[in-house]
């Protein structure tokens, strides 16, 4: 099972986020201090059968990854995840 993790920042200072699966949502939270942390919550309150996740933030998708490698290097995936969201957003202002 390949869940879909969105992440928001919608007061621009805290993290929302939300896990779907097939368009029906699983869990959510919200206000999170950071992209990062609210990536580390959404994986812990995965159910074993996930073994990968897309990775969306502010409407726009990272990448898919296989949960181990989201579990090793979240850090690093929330540094893409916004890195790619602020690339596409540059190169297409009328996207946000």
């Amino acid at each position: 099972m390949i869940v879909r993790i969105e992440i928001d920042s919608p007061q621009g200072h805290s993290f929302d986020y939300r896990v779907t699966y097939e368009g029906e949502a699983l869990f959510a939270d919200a206000e999170l201090a950071s992209l990062t942390d609210a990536l580390v919550a959404a994986v812990e309150g995965l159910a074993p059968e996930v073994v990968g996740a897309e990775v969306w933030y502010l409407g726009i998708v990272s990448g898919t990854y296989p949960l181990h490698v989201i579990a090793r290097n979240h850090e690093q995936i929330a540094a893409h995840a916004s890195n790619t969201t602020e690339a596409i957003r540059e190169a297409m202002p009328e996207f946000e």
